[in-house]
């Protein structure tokens, strides 16, 4: 087969690709797909050439860079088989046509609104004969070798991914395409995941003990600051105790992680789900069930972290040393104090953020996205800080009465309490206030942790050979 590729200069243009494949000698079925395409227009060219690469990518099987004839045609033939699957779950009426409300309705399920007037434009895109709904023959020749997309695909540029770490453990984990997860590329991404969560952490480390801090040992009559927090513990242990606590919160990120990837895998076939891309109360459901196994699992490192971070110099050796003494001391219960309200705190945080993400991305999908749904780099970050930090403040209230219970036996002369009246000690002393001391310092840590955890990722995944989306 013949294929000859011209760079054509336009005065005015961008170089446009002029390509012409020789069909002669190709079964009669084939032939109607070669074409000659002359003067792509410049916005698209880059476009092009992507998806051009990504038909080698899929179609090479013995990995020299090109396509033989066996290759394409197999090539087509799987394409056109998960064509087939997209467009039957679209067609929701099973008439073997699909309409405007039918493109609306496999949207909104998958997360995205757009009014009728969107979905007749996209209509319009594939319908030949005018009659304002595609059936199976004009979606599989617009889309068989058009670089354009599939719906779920769309998606997954709006990926709420858990690489944005603000410290916190409540996120609803990340979603990987089957490519991924059959070619081993979702254990690429988890590391690089948690290698930027570990450079964040400990970068944040000194506000991130600054609130335990204060959720412990400020009230009215301590009302510690932040400056005069920073001073209280550099004058007790130096400058390297504003790391106290920094080790278990790192070391506890790859067992969560991999626990939770594999809980949520399995979450998603109980909530009876066969869509690659699962809907957003699906999403919640399966994400917090996922949480809470992935957080049982590890919660006595999270009952470490408070402690180590609450230690004075020399009361503990390390890490083992203080798991040593408390379950000496305290016994096993000890480990899972603050549990009720850590539990309780998985849904409000995943609802809300799941809940405030989807408004975001779908306000500027109706007022933005023009020629395409990719949203770029710094759209995402910011509706996935605002969404996990709305989320953060909605869930709030119960992290500081886990972390008080958690603090209890390292306070002297502190009684036991349970959550209910923790939550009513707190409100009859110092008010609604109390229930959000150390929130500033918490705040403070968003911005920078999920823009160092973003840098750190994108470097990693390089490193790691991902390919990003």
């Amino acid at each position: 087969m013949l294929c000859l590729c011209l760079y054509v200069p336009i005065i005015g243009e961008a170089q446009t690709e002029f390509q012409y494949f020789e069909s002669k000698g190709l079964p009669a079925e084939l032939k109607s797909i070669f074409k000659l395409s002359v003067f792509i227009p410049s916005q698209e060219f880059s476009t092009y050439r992507q998806w051009k690469q990504k038909i080698v990518q899929a179609g090479d099987k013995d990995l020299d860079g090109q396509l033989d004839f066996e290759e394409f045609v197999h090539y087509l033939q799987d394409h056109e088989k998960k064509l087939r699957l997209v467009f039957k779950s679209l067609d929701r009426k099973n008439d073997g046509r699909i309409d405007a409300q039918e493109i609306m309705q496999s949207l909104r399920d998958l997360g995205v609104k757009i009014s009728e007037q969107q979905a007749e434009k996209i209509l319009k895109s594939m319908d030949k004969n005018g009659t304002m709904t595609i059936d199976w023959n004009e979606w599989r020749d617009y889309h068989l070798l058009h670089p354009v997309e599939n719906i779920p695909e769309i998606i997954l540029y709006w990926k709420h991914s858990t690489i944005f770490d603000v410290g916190e453990n409540l996120t609803v984990p990340d979603e990987f395409t089957v490519e991924e997860r059959q070619t081993g590329m979702w254990w690429r991404h988890l590391v690089a995941g948690g290698g930027a969560g570990a450079v964040s952490r400990t970068c944040t480390a000194p506000l991130d003990r600054l609130k335990v801090l204060m959720q412990v040992h400020a009230s009215r009559s301590n009302n510690m600051c932040i400056i005069g927090g920073f001073t209280q513990m550099i004058r007790e242990g130096g400058t390297k105790s504003l790391w106290r606590g920094n080790g278990i919160n790192v070391l506890k990120i790859a067992p969560e992680s991999a626990i939770k990837f594999m809980a949520y895998e399995q979450m998603k076939r109980l909530v009876g789900s066969d869509q690659e891309t699962l809907r957003i109360h699906e999403r919640l459901v399966a994400g917090s069930l996922a949480g809470a196994i992935a957080q049982s699992s590890i919660y006595p490192m999270e009952v470490l972290k408070t402690r180590m971070a609450l230690r004075k110099t020399g009361q503990y050796s390390g890490m083992l040393d203080c798991a040593r003494r408390i379950l000496a001391k305290e016994g096993v219960a000890a480990f899972y104090k603050g549990y009720i309200p850590n539990m309780l705190g998985i849904i409000p945080y995943a609802g809300i953020d799941l809940a405030v993400y989807e408004t975001l991305k779908n306000t500027w999908l109706q007022r933005y996205a023009v020629s395409s749904a990719d949203p770029g780099v710094f759209v995402l970050l910011a509706c996935g800080t605002v969404s996990s930090t709305c989320g953060q403040l909605a869930s709030y209230p119960l992290a500081l009465v886990r972390t008080r219970m958690q603090a209890q036996a390292s306070i002297e002369g502190a009684p036991e309490v349970t959550m209910s009246s923790l939550f009513k000690q707190i409100l009859r002393t110092e008010g609604a206030f109390g229930l959000y001391r150390g929130l500033a310092p918490n705040f403070m840590k968003v911005i920078p942790a999920v823009s160092i955890s973003y840098v750190v990722y994108e470097n990693l995944k390089i490193t790691l050979g991902v390919q990003s989306r």
